[in-house]
């Protein structure tokens, strides 16, 4: 008996769509097919613009709900595929009719209007599935998968991190289709269509689904960092950033002003700890990607594989529920919650910021307009990996980072002080020197490069402080004998300070002395340190070029603790080459270099020598100045020079190179080196001349001395 009830021929559900045009016509194709097979039945339409029998069939349309229900209409379920700012009554108005609803995205304008909705729907005993079609791919329960079994072969290891990267391009067409088009506010009423909450709001969605994160409860933390470059009301490049009630960091890098070339399907990528996963979600295309160092993904299993997944139609789903074939919704109101938390940030954040047209490409005119910011993949690529915002990666149209003041000589300004505190927590926060750059304005610093985004200007740093990591990144364990992610993260920062300018002993120079706090990922004290910082002039005959300046940066670091603490490097936990930690300079892209000492010239002659002097010479790219540089690094420490340059550009002095160094209370570990920044470059001769300068120059006397 049961047997004949179930295999029944059952009568489609009747739908009425709300909105036929736009997106609604994608909506009347999937409801089209639907009916072939016999689901679903559009009963009707309700549409402000009607786009004829040619597309909408011969379906009855009215003006609004409101007359389809006047008219008699009571359908099983309403699509709503209509501005955001309609969404909320049209919902309420279709649950009062007796009819789930399919609500396209976002589900409402306001979180209150959301919350409202969600009793509504529970009060009417209403299903409401939310339009994110992402959601039903079946690509996010390979994820999870992957996830549930960190350990094994081809597998990506723990969840460490998610993120969304959005490189899409809109034309001013896009933005002139409809009054709501790029606006926050309509007439009083709230719309909120910027690239956070519309167009790349699929990719914000998909990112917290796989972070674990649906109700209110599972977010934490969440920042926004919006621009403009269209003449919009709303932002079209956008950094959203959050962490998880878990700890888990949430990030998305969105905009809408991308080069056409490098326009691309959007993505979402799963950071593991032994890899990563991207997903390509308008396409359900997963790409798997481990570390090939990790033991479990050694040989074959290492390769990136790439599997095509299928998709569940969301008003499929809807009907499967009401029809007891599926137990619940894939993408049910109540889900939308955290993604609701992110609307809400975006919704009640200052205006978006201008970016000035100094800034910006203007491609075409008319309709075809639209603007490119340049580099701009770039900053989201560096956003989603650090991750980190706009202005903490210094693109020239962003708000400045958190700065402590310049080094200056005279009136130019020779360097930023950066306080590190906008650093991301993986990256090991801590103070550091930005934007150094000549006299004649050559940038020879880099900070949270794509390739080690802990890489940040001029700084002091080590990557082993009792188990501490003050480096930022993955650390070199011995037991592993590689490189693995840990929770071992530290951050440096400064309790005292006392900057001054026009030093007269430095001749008009700048002089920074620091207090620093060495903090364990517990926050307690594992060092101090005193470093002092200066800025000095160098004249002509002296550095062998037109201009020049000098840098002297020494520190000395002390236990914070009653007991010895180890400093430590990769190369005194086994990798051979490896010991950087201690001064470190990352230098921008550079071409045609020239690396030498007194004794050998090259990288790898000269990575790992201990001579008094060291010269870095070439062209040196950056996006806020590039041309030829030299810089002369010396100093009598017997530390092992770190070079790098065909990997990535950089160089400093290894504190700990093939052993730790004890750091005994009351005994301090005390290191300097000084820098000539020149314009241009030198031959070894003149490099010689300026390193053996100097060596010979005693330090600034510190400002307690000179009071």
């Amino acid at each position: 008996m049961t047997d004949d009830v179930d295999d029944a021929p059952r009568s489609p559900t009747s739908v009425l769509l709300v909105g036929l045009d736009g997106f609604g016509r994608q909506h009347l194709a999937n409801l089209e097919r639907l009916a072939a097979c016999g689901r679903a039945e559009l009963i009707a339409g309700a549409s402000l613009t009607d786009p004829g029998p040619e597309v909408r069939g011969n379906i009855p349309v009215h003006a609004t709900l409101g007359e389809a229900r006047k008219a008699g209409h009571r359908p099983d379920v309403v699509i709503i595929s209509t501005p955001i700012n309609t969404h909320f009554d049209l919902a309420r108005e279709a649950m009062d009719m007796g009819a789930d609803v399919l609500l396209e995205k976002p589900p409402t304008a306001t979180l209150a209007q959301h919350r409202e909705l969600l009793a509504h729907a529970e009060a009417a005993g209403r299903r409401v599935q939310v339009g994110f079609q992402s959601i039903g791919s079946h690509a996010l329960a390979a994820i999870e998968q992957l996830l549930a079994a960190p350990q094994a072969p081809g597998g990506i290891g723990e969840l460490r991190a998610v993120s969304a990267t959005g490189l899409w391009l809109r034309r001013q067409a896009y933005y002139d289709r409809a009054p709501w088009a790029g606006r926050r506010v309509l007439d009083g009423v709230e719309v909120v269509d910027g690239v956070v909450t519309n167009p790349l709001a699929h990719a914000v969605r998909t990112a917290l689904h796989v972070a674990g994160a649906r109700r209110a409860a599972d977010v934490d933390d969440v920042a926004v960092e919006l621009h403009h470059a269209h003449r919009i009301e709303a932002d079209d490049t956008s950094i959203v950033r959050l962490r998880t009630a878990s700890g888990l960091p949430v990030t998305a890098a969105l905009t809408l002003c991308a080069p056409e070339d490098q326009e691309q399907d959007p993505w979402v990528t799963v950071h593991g700890t032994e890899g990563q996963a991207v997903l390509y979600y308008t396409r359900d295309e997963l790409v798997i990607a481990p570390n090939r160092e990790a033991p479990q993904n050694a040989d074959d299993a290492g390769e990136p594989r790439t599997v095509v997944h299928g998709r569940t139609d969301l008003l499929e789903n809807l009907l499967d529920v009401r029809e007891g074939a599926a137990a619940a919704l894939l993408s049910p109101l109540a889900d939308a919650d955290a993604f609701m938390q992110v609307l809400e940030a975006v919704r009640t954040a200052d205006e978006p910021a201008t970016i000035a047209e100094e800034h910006l490409v203007q491609v075409d005119s008319g309709p075809e307009r639209h603007p490119v910011i340049p580099h701009v993949a770039d900053y989201l690529a560096r956003a989603t990996k650090a991750p980190s915002t706009f202005s903490s990666l210094g693109a020239p149209w962003a708000a400045s980072p958190a700065t402590d003041g310049e080094l200056r000589l005279g009136e130019q300004t020779l360097a930023t002080l950066r306080t590190g505190e906008d650093v991301s927590p993986t990256d090991s926060p801590r103070p550091f020197l930005d934007r150094v750059r000549t006299r004649g304005g050559v940038v020879v610093t880099d900070q949270q490069p794509l390739d080690h985004t802990w890489h940040l200007g001029v700084s002091a740093a080590l990557q082993d402080v009792d188990g501490t990591n003050f480096w930022g990144g993955r650390t070199y364990t011995r037991d592993a004998g590689r490189y693995i992610w840990r929770e071992d993260h530290g951050r440096i920062r400064a309790a005292e300070q006392r900057l001054e300018h026009d030093v007269a002993a430095l001749g008009g120079g700048s002089r920074l002395d620091q207090r620093l706090e060495w903090l364990d990922h517990r926050g307690t004290a594992l060092l101090a340190e005193e470093r002092a910082v200066a800025v000095a002039g160098l004249d002509a005959d002296s550095a062998g070029a037109d201009d020049a300046w000098a840098l002297d940066l020494s520190f000395a670091l002390t236990s914070a603790v009653e007991r010895t603490v180890m400093l430590g490097s990769p190369g005194s936990n086994g990798r051979v080459g490896g010991g950087y930690g201690g001064f470190f300079w990352r230098l921008p892209a550079v071409e045609d270099a020239t690396i030498c000492t007194a004794e050998a010239e090259g990288e790898e002659a000269v990575h790992g020598s201990v001579t008094d002097w060291l010269m870095y010479s070439g062209r040196f790219g950056s996006e806020h100045g590039g041309g030829e540089a030299t810089l002369v690094l010396a100093s009598t420490d017997a530390d092992p020079w770190f070079v790098r340059c065909s990997g990535y550009p950089g160089v400093g002095m290894s504190l700990a190179w093939d052993a730790p160094v004890a750091a005994e209370p009351g005994r301090e570990v005390a290191r300097r080196v000084r820098v000539a920044v020149v314009d241009g470059r030198l031959d070894r001769d003149r490099a010689a001349a300026l390193g053996e300068r100097l060596i010979s120059e005693p330090a600034a006397a510190p400002a307690e001395e000179r009071a």
